[in-house]
C-alpha cells in the first residue's frame, strides 16, 4: 500500500463518484495490493483470468474495517484497478506473479487523520477482500471441489504436483478491508465467498448491534429477500400444519364430548397453540374415546347363562 501522487485524470474519474467536485487538496489518494495469482496460506489462488475479471467489478467499490456493514465504517473507496506483473517473480505453480492492484481515495479530513498517518507509516497496510467466485477448481484433477467429486487434499503432493484451489469466474466483488492477518502473503487478502449461513448470521448480528445506518452490499440485500421468502414459506407449512393438528383435536374432543357443539371445540382449538394442541391429543389418544351413547361392547359380548342356574 503506498500513497501517491495525484493526478488530473484521477480527480476526474474520483469526481465521478463524488455528489460535488473534488480538489487536489481535499482527497489522499494510495493503492494497494488487492490480490494477486499466487498459491495463499489457504492453498487457494485467482486465476489469472479471474483476477482481470474482477479488476473492473472492484472499481466504485468501498474500503471498510474487518468486513463491517456499518456506514460508519466506509472510510475509501477504489477509483481505478489495474494488473501488473512482477517481473522475474514466479508463483508457487510456475506460473508469472501477476497483482491485481487498485487507486484509492479518502477525504483529508480530521476524522481521517489518524487513519492516513497509519498509511503512510506503514501501520495499516494489509487489506483483504470481499468476492464471489463461480468456480473452485481443483489444481490436481480440475473438478469443482463444491461438487464433492474431488478427493484430493488441499496443501498434500500427488507425486510432484501440490494439490491447491484455482479461484475462477468471479460473480461479483464487494469491499476491501483493513486487516491485521491476510491470507495472501503479498498481496495481504482474506478472501470471503458468501457462504449463505455465515453471511445470514453476520448481517443479522451487525443489524442488530448498530445504532445507527446500515449499508448492505446488493448480494447481501438479495440474501435477507431470500431468507424472508424462506421464512415466508417455513411459516406457511408451519400454518398449514396447525391447521390440520387443530382438526383433528377438535374431531377428536367432538367425540368425547358429544354433548358440546362441534363448531365451540373448533373455535377453541384455533386459538390453541400447537404445544397446547400436541398435548390435547397425546392425552386424547392415551384410552379409547368411546361416545357416551355408544353400545357396552363388554356387555354384549357376555355370554348370559342364566338359564342354567338352579
Amino acid at each position: 500500500m503506498n500513497s501517491v501522487n495525484t493526478a488530473k485524470s484521477d480527480i476526474e474519474k474520483i469526481n465521478t463518484f463524488s455528489r460535488k467536485k473534488l480538489t487536489e487538496n481535499e482527497v489522499y489518494i494510495f493503492t494497494v495490493k488487492l490480490c494477486n495469482n499466487d498459491v495463499d496460506r489457504d492453498f487457494e489462488k485467482f486465476s489469472l483470468p479471474a483476477l482481470k475479471a474482477l479488476a473492473p467489478m472492484f472499481i466504485g467499490k468501498t474500503g471498510i474495517f474487518d468486513h463491517s456493514m456499518k456506514s460508519a465504517d466506509q472510510k475509501a473507496r477504489i477509483f481505478d484497478t489495474f494488473i501488473e506483473r512482477e517481473n522475474g517473480k514466479k508463483t508457487v505453480d510456475g506460473e508469472d506473479f501477476y497483482n491485481l492492484k487498485a487507486k484509492v481515495y479518502m477525504l483529508k479530513n480530521e476524522s481521517n487523520r489518524a487513519l492516513i498517518d497509519e498509511i503512510e507509516a506503514g501501520i495499516k497496510k494489509e487489506v483483504s477482500v470481499s468476492c464471489s467466485m463461480g468456480e473452485s477448481l481443483c489444481s490436481i484433477c480440475g473438478k469443482d471441489k463444491r461438487s464433492g467429486s474431488c478427493s484430493h487434499k488441499s496443501g498434500r503432493h500427488y507425486g510432484e504436483k501440490l494439490a491447491f484451489t484455482v479461484l475462477s469466474s468471479p460473480t461479483d466483488a464487494y469491499e476491501f478491508s483493513f486487516v491485521a492477518v491476510p491470507a495472501q502473503r503479498e498481496a495481504g487478502v482474506t478472501k470471503a465467498f458468501r457462504k449463505k449461513e455465515y453471511d445470514m448470521e453476520n448481517i443479522l448480528t451487525t443489524i442488530k448491534s448498530c445504532a445507527g445506518e446500515v449499508t448492505l452490499t446488493k448480494a447481501q440485500a438479495d440474501e435477507i429477500s431470500s431468507y424472508i421468502e424462506e421464512l415466508k414459506e417455513g411459516a406457511k407449512l408451519g400454518e398449514d400444519y396447525k391447521k390440520e393438528l387443530s382438526g383433528e383435536v377438535a374431531g377428536r374432543l367432538a367425540l368425547a364430548l358429544p354433548e358440546v357443539d362441534s363448531e365451540v371445540l373448533k373455535s377453541v382449538t384455533s386459538v390453541m397453540t400447537v404445544k397446547e394442541l400436541l398435548g390435547f391429543r397425546r392425552g386424547l389418544s392415551c384410552g379409547e374415546i368411546t361416545p357416551q351413547l355408544a353400545p357396552d361392547k363388554e356387555k354384549n359380548n357376555k355370554t348370559d347363562y342364566s338359564q342354567f342356574r338352579i
